[in-house]
């Protein structure tokens, strides 16, 4: 695809698993992969959009190793019913947790499970799904996981995960994306300290919008309208596409270690660069108080080794 600038290293056989794979970073990055060779597995929750990010990927790419799976990061069920059909298959050389609600309810809802809607989708899906499908990521893998810019400019109600005590949609957005980091982070020391050879790394896309991505049919089609209005936010905006380079470059690139967290150059846009994470996102006793949340929200131990 041309608009790429930055090579991506080779992907020939490696599978990998990319969440919410059917739109925005999450699409463009899968298309990558891709394109370089791996064998992607594209999951979303539907069926026809993630068909249209087949069809948008094998019209540029038409031997193109992709296959799809339906799993609702929201529900529970689905995340254990997608897990076992992975589990089923080859191990996973690497996973993209990218799914995720960017544009939150106004007022507080909750899913299937009875968790706030944008925490259960944004973090309590992935916490529940590498839990199951760690043991089957093969050595040497990374797992790449979403930040977000968010993550500066909200605090964090550890005591209140669950928003019950008050709600309104950034605060919902931006605190399920610092408990994302937590998480990340946190993942990436227990698999140090179980001597784990599985990375996991944090990656934001910056400030990436609708109006400054390329359009691909079923995809990605930003109204005229929202070009317009984009486009006058271009020196502080890119496109998703640029984006998915940070994700990709986390991914893939030679030297990237566990525990990093990497960004765009100038924070809301430009090439992968190494950033520093809040104090927040990394801070050991934040991360204990959120994994024992998490396990009992999700009904289900997450034992990283052993």
């Amino acid at each position: 695809m041309s608009w790429y600038p930055i090579a991506l290293p080779p992907q020939f056989g490696r599978r990998v698993l990319v969440t919410g794979a059917n739109s925005g970073v999450g699409f463009f990055t899968a298309a990558r992969l891709a394109g370089a060779g791996a064998h992607v597995v594209l999951s979303g929750r539907s069926p026809e959009r993630l068909a249209a990010a087949v069809a948008a990927i094998r019209d540029v790419r038409p031997a193109a190793s992709v296959e799809t799976m339906v799993i609702d990061q929201s529900s529970l069920d689905s995340v254990a019913a997608g897990a076992e059909q992975l589990l089923a298959g080859p191990p996973l050389e690497g996973i993209v947790a990218n799914a995720g609600m960017v544009h939150p309810p106004k007022t507080r809802l909750e899913s299937v499970d009875g968790n706030e809607l944008v925490l259960a989708t944004n973090v309590l899906g992935h916490f529940a799904l590498l839990g199951r499908l760690l043991p089957h990521v093969a050595p040497e893998s990374r797992v790449v996981v979403l930040g977000s810019l968010s993550t500066r400019l909200s605090t964090f109600r550890i005591d209140d995960l669950q928003l019950r005590r008050g709600y309104d949609s950034w605060r919902a957005y931006a605190q399920s994306k610092i408990a994302t980091q937590v998480f990340a982070f946190e993942l990436d020391r227990r698999l140090r300290a179980a001597g784990v050879p599985v990375a996991s790394v944090v990656a934001h896309p910056g400030y990436s919008i609708s109006g400054r991505t390329p359009f691909v049919p079923g995809v990605s089609e930003p109204s005229r309208g929202s070009r317009f209005v984009d486009a006058l936010q271009a020196p502080l905006a890119q496109g998703k596409h640029r984006g998915a380079e940070v994700v990709l470059h986390a991914l893939t690139a030679p030297g990237v270690e566990g525990g990093q967290y990497w960004g765009p150059r100038f924070l809301t846009h430009g090439e992968p660069s190494l950033h520093e994470p809040t104090r927040v996102s990394t801070d050991p006793r934040i991360a204990s108080r959120f994994w024992t949340f998490a396990e009992e929200v999700t009904g289900r131990p997450f034992t990283v080794g052993g």
